[in-house]
């Protein structure tokens, strides 16, 4: 018989915090999409905008989990050692996540131009094949169908090699990690280009899709450093989380900062020294009306200042300090995506910041968010914190004497 999901937190008070905190993100979830739906009967259009925003920031990270679950299955590392559980519950919350794309498709008519019949005509025949109702759904439901999937299969082998002594399931894992890699980056670079670059049908860019994977991955290694400096209390992780295993997660965010800062300019200084008339309109859009200003904000609060704080061993080491950086990365990431996402449906006052949208992205971010934490905390809540008998962690402790 199975144990309920929260005899698996060994710290009384942890699970006690654990459960109010999912029975608060689950009303805060519900109230927050109830009051967008509300908003949409009033103003569809920023509605449906603020929620695609708010969608692909949690999905995201969904996608991140999954992705760095398959990695380490891959490289192994100690790495992984505290981060493999809450990696593997945020990766199972695709689930749900696919439930909550529905809007995304109700919604199909304020947010794709391309639906339009003129702007089809427009496009020509080879755009349109690709853009369409039909495809674009298609295409969604096998994106989820294989995340969903993966999430399942290293959900499963992880769990069954709690069980097991044998080292099978774990081979199996990293038999599988290098293809479904493969696998997952090119349908979430797909994913990338019809939920979010195909806002905008006439502009196109090959970096797209990986610039957004590398911006979900920061964001998501930015909230696992959280949940784990946040799960310290806990004896499991306690014992995992050590001063050097933390200054390895802050490496990583160091390397996915710089990351996401060399795709993001690369893109952009292709684009502007090429001068094409149908490409540079998406920066001129971002670059006007106050949006230019939020783009200095990402450069500054987005690469320079956690570059600047994550350079130094003692910062990477200290889990206050990696706290407030995976906090403000986890806020600009947020910032990046509307900066993405927003510009694209300009008002009536043309490309200005529509400030008065800024509630309603906050409202979709509570509602699609509250629901995503909730599950992210069952699942966590589901398991051991730490892996029991996974052969290549194993290995690793004992190389390093547990430390």
């Amino acid at each position: 018989m199975s144990l309920p999901a929260d005899d698996f937190l060994t710290d009384d008070a942890l699970r006690a915090e654990v459960a109010q905190a999912r029975s608060t993100a689950l009303m805060v979830g519900g109230g927050g999409l109830a009051l967008l739906l509300v908003m949409g009967l009033i103003w569809p259009q920023p509605a449906a905008s603020s929620y695609l925003v708010a969608y692909l920031f949690w999905t995201g990270i969904s996608l991140g989990c999954l992705g760095l679950t398959l990695l380490h299955h891959l490289v192994g590392g100690q790495w992984g050692l505290p981060l493999r559980r809450p990696l593997e519950a945020g990766a199972s919350v695709i689930v749900p996540m696919a439930v909550l794309f529905l809007p995304v498709v109700l919604g199909m008519s304020k947010l794709y131009p391309w639906t339009a019949p003129e702007l089809a005509r427009e496009l020509g025949a080879k755009a349109t094949y690709y853009l369409n109702p039909t495809s674009f759904l298609e295409r969604a439901a096998f994106y989820f169908a294989a995340w969903i999937a993966l999430a399942l299969l290293a959900n499963y082998w992880s769990r069954l090699q709690d069980g097991t002594e044998s080292p099978a399931p774990s081979r199996r894992l990293q038999f599988i990690a290098g293809p479904a890699i493969v696998v997952l980056f090119l349908t979430v670079s797909f994913a990338a280009i019809d939920w979010a670059m195909s806002l905008e049908p006439r502009w196109a860019s090959t970096i797209y899709g990986p610039m957004v994977i590398v911006g979900d991955v920061l964001a998501t290694m930015a909230l696992m450093i959280l949940t784990t400096v946040s799960l310290s209390r806990s004896r499991e992780i306690r014992e995992v989380a050590t001063p050097s295993r933390l200054a390895d997660l802050g490496n990583l965010l160091l390397a996915f900062t710089m990351l996401w800062a060399y795709m993001s300019f690369s893109q952009f200084l292709i684009i502007w020294s090429g001068n094409l008339a149908e490409e540079t309109p998406w920066y001129l859009r971002r670059t006007a009306g106050g949006w230019q200003w939020v783009a200095l904000l990402l450069i500054l609060a987005q690469f320079f200042l956690p570059f600047l704080v994550l350079l130094f061993r003692d910062n990477k080491r200290d889990p206050k300090t990696l706290k407030v950086v995976a906090s403000l990365v986890l806020l600009m990431h947020l910032v990046d995506l509307t900066w993405l996402v927003i510009p694209a449906f300009p008002g009536a006052s043309g490309p200005a910041i529509p400030w008065g949208q800024l509630p309603m992205i906050l409202v979709a971010m509570a509602g699609v968010g509250g629901i995503w934490l909730a599950a992210y905390l069952w699942r966590l809540a589901s398991a051991p914190l730490v892996p029991l008998r996974d052969p290549h962690l194993l290995i690793a402790l004992q190389h390093t004497g547990g430390h």
